[in-house]
């Protein structure tokens, strides 16, 4: 991503949320727009495509609070166009956006790029008032772009963590070339722009501004025999497939990044990062709150007078034994201590036990006096006479 894409773009806007959009409005937006755009979802679509891609953009920026606030700032800075000379300096140089950032950065690649962003300025100021690094040609090495990717675990794999095969398509460099972009793999070095992708233009004195080469498309080389493949670019789409390991813990919906593990660099440049949108399939037993478990263990009403002990299923583990009180009331919840998912510091949450009475639907004729003798015993007791009270004294 170019500092101009990062300027300009309105990613409130490409996720259909306010400025002032809390971050759980901005990651549902996100959930709900890569759901319905997904490439999976849309074979072939390439409109549906780029969609998605404009969406995990916006959303590498607007999702965290450090590039939000850089976003908010600079938008602020350039949001009319001009750039403000600061206090004293008698008014605004109102400067075309398009001229002052030009196009894309030799620096940037991939949405994680705009992560960068005060290093973007730092080189566009540079330009302006011919502050470089040093003398003489730079090649500008390229960070790899950020890749998109989601994986559905089961409830058991999301709370042990699991390896799971991903299959990806990103631009790598070429391999018909070399990512060299000559079919011969002897690119040579652009002379418009000395090997540095970058050329000042305009400007007198010390002010000037700076463009990527078009002769060599920012890149510092030219190919004289183009690849047929990349057709001079140096870049192609490949698809690989990657084990990746998604650690215990993860809950539904949650964006796991791998660093490095995206489209690799060019020219020495660090490869991008890899984001993983994990989804959770539901259990037929076992529910979750945070890091911990929940279970409902049915029991009969003899247990739940009289008390007793019952044995606790435990997901993946054997069974615990809970003593259950004398008189314990349906829906008491109860815990099984460390028989929860798995948290960041290795130790686990609880399991929560929700005591359900069971009514049995056939009784005995055994079974049938013995509870008409019970109701008889019981004639006196009313569970409910201080709800009426309540109720007349409110």
């Amino acid at each position: 991503m170019s500092t101009k894409d990062f300027v300009e773009k309105d990613y409130y806007k490409v996720l259909g949320v306010p400025k002032d959009a809390t971050d759980a409005e901005i990651k549902k937006a996100y959930r709900k727009l890569a759901r319905e755009n997904h490439p999976d979802a849309n074979k072939g679509d390439a409109k549906a495509e780029e969609r998605f891609k404009e969406i995990s953009e916006a959303n590498d920026v607007l999702g965290d609070p450090k590039r939000r606030k850089e976003y908010d700032e600079a938008r602020a800075l350039f949001g009319n166009g001009g750039f403000r000379s600061g206090p004293g300096a008698g008014g605004t140089f109102n400067f075309d956006l398009g001229d002052l950032f030009g196009g894309t950065q030799a620096g940037g690649g991939g949405a994680a790029g705009a992560g960068g962003f005060g290093g973007g300025l730092g080189d566009v100021f540079g330009g302006l008032f011919n502050r470089g690094t040093g003398p003489g040609p730079r090649t500008q090495p390229r960070r790899g772009q950020d890749i998109e990717s989601e994986v559905t675990l089961s409830f058991t794999e999301a709370v042990d963590g699991a390896t799971v095969p991903l299959r990806m398509s990103s631009q790598q460099p070429c391999k018909a070339c070399s990512g060299t972009g000559d079919k011969n793999g002897t690119p040579r070095v652009c002379p418009t722009c000395v090997g540095t992708g970058q050329v000042s233009r305009g400007g007198s004195g010390s002010f000037s501004l700076t463009d990527p080469c078009v002769d060599c498309k920012g890149r510092g080389l030219i190919a004289e025999n183009p690849c047929e493949v990349c057709h001079g670019s140096g870049r192609a789409k490949s698809s690989r497939t990657m084990q990746v390991r998604i650690p215990a813990g993860v809950s539904d919906g949650q964006r796991i990044r791998l660093r490095g593990k995206g489209a690799p660099g060019e020219r020495g440049g660090p490869a991008g990062d890899l984001y993983v949108v994990v989804h959770v399939g539901e259990h037929p037993v076992f529910g979750r709150k945070g890091d911990n478990l929940t279970v409902t263990v049915p029991v009969t009403f003899t247990e739940a007078a009289l008390g007793g002990e019952v044995k606790v299923p435990t997901l993946g583990g054997p069974p615990v034994t809970l003593k259950l009180p004398a008189g314990t009331p349906n829906g008491r919840t109860m815990r099984a201590r460390g028989k929860g998912a798995v948290r960041k510091d290795g130790t686990r949450g609880d399991l929560l036990v929700t005591v359900e009475v069971a009514v049995p639907k056939d009784l005995g004729d055994e079974a049938r006096e013995a509870l008409e003798a019970y109701r008889k015993a019981t004639e006196d007791v009313d569970p409910r006479a201080e709800l009426f009270q309540a109720a007349k004294g409110a």
